[in-house]
C-alpha cells in the first residue's frame, strides 16, 4: 500500500466513532429567541407563542469525558446529539421556503390595471397595509431596448398616471450581451435610484434573456431582493418566467453563472406576443412541444392540429373560430401547468434526473457555438429532433410516431437539423452534460407520444447509427454536408 493510503487509512481507523449517545431536540422559538427541548417534551413555566421550526442542527460530540474543559458559549442546536471520540461537527438541515405566483392578465400596462403595483403581494392584511399606505411607491424598471420601443411610452404612461417614483433602464438583452456586465450596470442604477429590499421589487419586462439577467441582479442585490418578471415573448411566457432560474453566460458557456432565485411573481399578457415576429412565436412553440413530447399527448395533438394557426394569429385570443376553441389559451396553460408540475417539487434542480431536459443536452453547446445563427428554442428543437431519432434506433417510439413528431416540428416552422450540429459537437456536448449531471447522461427520451423515461445507457453506437439516419432524413438540401464521422 503506497505510504499516504496507509496513512490515510490509519486515520480513518483512528478515528471511527464509538457506539452514539443520541437525544433528539426540537428547535422552538419563544419570544424572539431560539431555543431546543428534547423531542416530545413540553417547554415548562412557558405561557408565550411558541413556534416550531423545521430547521434540524445535528451534532456529533466527543465524548462527556473529554467535554470538561470545553465549554461553548453558544447554545447547541439539534436535533440529534451523537456522543462519539471524533470531536465535534454539525450537520444543518434548513428547509428553505419560497412561494411565488404566475398570473394570467389582461391589458397590464392599462393604468386601471393594478398588477403591476400590488399583484405580487399573497397576504391579504399585507395587501391591505400597502394599499392604505401613504408612502410614495418606487419602481425600478428594466426594460428589454426593443420593447421599449414598442411599450416603452405606456409603461411610463402607467407609472406616471399611478403616481409611482420610477427609473427605467432600457437594455440591449440578448444572448451576446448576456453578461456579467449588464448585471453591474443594472446593480449600479438600482443602488443611484435606491428601492427598499422588501417592499419594491425590481421589474423585469423582456423576453427570457431580460428575465433571467434581472433576477440575478436582484438575487446580488442585497443578497436578494425581490423581483417581478413580465414575459414579453412566447418562449419566456412559457420558460423562464415560471422557473426559478436566473443566469448569464460565460467563457463562452451559456448561463454559466447563475442561481435559483423565484421572481415573487410573474404576470403573463398574451397581448405581447403579438408584437413579435412570426419566427419568435416559432421559436417559443419549441419549448410547448418539449412538454408536449415529454409529458401531455393532449397538448402535441393541439400542436398538430392547431400549429400554423397559433402562428398565424399570433397566439390571440379571436373570437368567430369556435371550431378551434381557444386553442392559444389552451396551448399555453397546458404547457405552463406540466411546466410547474415538473419544476416545483425540484425548484434547485436537486434531483438531476429531469424531463424538462429534453433538448437540452446538445443545444447549449449548439447554441453558443453558431450564434446568433439560431435562437434558443430552434437549438431546442434540432437537439429534440436528433434525439427522437435516438429513440426510435433504440426501438422506443415507432416509425410512425417518429415522423409525426418531425412532421409536427415542421409544421410549426422549426428548424430539425442544422450543420452546426456535427457528429464531434455531438460528443463534446454529451461530455460536458457527463460532467455536470453526476457521471451519468441522464438521456430524457420519448417512449410514445407524450410519455418519457430518462436513460443512462444509450451506448455510442446507437447515437452514431442515430445520427446518421437523422442526418440523411432531415439534412436539407441547400444546407451543406455535415463533418463526416
Amino acid at each position: 500500500m503506497p505510504v499516504f493510503k496507509e496513512a490515510f487509512a490509519t486515520a480513518a481507523l483512528a478515528t471511527v466513532p464509538q457506539e452514539p449517545q443520541q437525544t433528539d431536540f426540537q428547535l422552538v422559538r419563544v419570544k424572539s429567541t431560539w431555543c431546543r427541548i428534547k423531542k416530545g417534551e413540553a417547554l415548562s413555566g412557558c405561557e408565550d407563542k411558541i413556534t416550531l421550526s423545521e430547521a434540524k442542527i445535528s451534532d456529533m460530540q466527543s465524548t462527556k469525558e473529554e467535554q470538561t474543559d470545553f465549554k461553548p458559549c453558544f447554545l447547541t442546536i439539534a436535533r440529534g446529539e451523537s456522543i462519539s471520540e471524533a470531536g465535534i461537527s454539525w450537520t444543518i438541515e434548513a428547509p428553505i421556503y419560497f412561494c411565488y405566483k404566475v398570473v394570467e392578465t389582461y391589458n397590464i400596462l392599462d393604468p386601471a390595471n393594478t398588477t403591476l403595483l400590488w399583484g405580487h403581494i399573497t397576504d391579504p392584511k399585507q395587501l391591505e397595509l400597502a394599499t392604505s399606505s401613504n408612502k410614495k411607491l418606487k419602481r425600478f424598471i428594466v426594460i428589454d431596448e426593443v420593447v421599449d420601443e414598442l411599450y416603452g411610452s405606456k409603461v411610463r404612461e402607467y407609472f406616471k398616471e399611478n403616481n409611482v417614483q420610477h427609473k427605467i433602464l432600457a437594455l440591449p438583452t440578448t444572448e451576446e450581451t448576456k453578461s456579467m456586465d449588464l448585471v453591474l450596470k443594472i446593480l449600479q442604477e438600482v443602488q443611484n435610484f435606491s428601492i427598499d429590499r422588501r417592499t419594491e421589487p425590481i421589474i423585469a419586462i423582456g423576453g427570457g434573456v431580460c428575465l433571467d439577467i434581472v433576477g440575478l441582479a436582484a438575487s446580488l442585490y442585497r443578497r436578494r431582493t425581490p423581483y417581478i418578471r413580465v414575459p414579453t415573448t412566447l418562449l419566456s411566457y412559457v420558460d423562464a418566467s415560471v422557473g426559478a432560474k436566473t443566469g448569464v453566460n460565460f467563457l463562452q458557456c451559456k448561463n454559466k453563472l447563475g442561481g435559483y432565485t423565484p421572481p415573487v411573481a410573474s404576470f403573463l399578457d398574451r397581448s405581447f406576443i403579438q408584437s413579435i415576429p412570426r419566427r419568435h412565436i416559432s421559436n417559443g412553440l419549441g419549448e410547448i412541444l418539449k412538454m408536449a413530447l415529454m409529458k401531455h399527448k393532449g397538448l402535441f395533438d393541439l400542436l398538430k392540429r392547431h400549429g400554423k394557426y397559433l402562428l398565424d394569429t399570433k397566439f390571440q385570443s379571436c373570437s368567430g373560430c369556435a371550431d378551434r376553441g381557444d386553442a392559444a389559451l389552451q396551448t399555453t396553460r397546458i404547457a405552463i401547468e406540466t411546466m410547474l408540475e415538473e419544476l416545483a417539487p425540484n425548484l434547485w434542480e436537486d434531483d438531476l434526473d429531469r424531463l424538462v431536459d429534453f433538448g437540452h443536452l446538445i443545444s447549449p453547446e449548439l447554441e453558443m457555438r453558431v450564434l446568433p445563427a439560431l435562437m434558443h428554442g430552434e437549438a431546442v428543437n434540432i437537439d429534440m429532433a436528433f434525439m427522437t431519432y435516438v429513440a426510435h434506433t433504440r426501438g422506443l417510439i415507432t416509425a410512425e410516431e417518429k415522423e409525426q413528431i418531425i412532421q409536427c416540428m415542421r409544421g410549426l416552422e422549426l428548424p430539425v437539423w442544422h450543420r452546426g450540429c456535427s457528429w464531434p459537437l455531438i460528443q463534446t456536448a454529451l461530455m460536458e452534460r457527463l460532467k455536470h449531471s453526476g457521471g451519468q447522461p441522464r438521456m430524457p427520451l420519448p417512449t410514445g407520444l407524450g410519455v418519457a423515461e430518462i436513460f443512462n445507457d444509450t451506448s455510442e453506437e446507437t447515437l452514431e447509427r442515430a445520427y446518421k439516419l437523422w442526418v440523411r432524413d432531415c439534412k436539407t438540401e441547400l444546407e451543406e454536408k455535415p463533418a463526416a464521422l
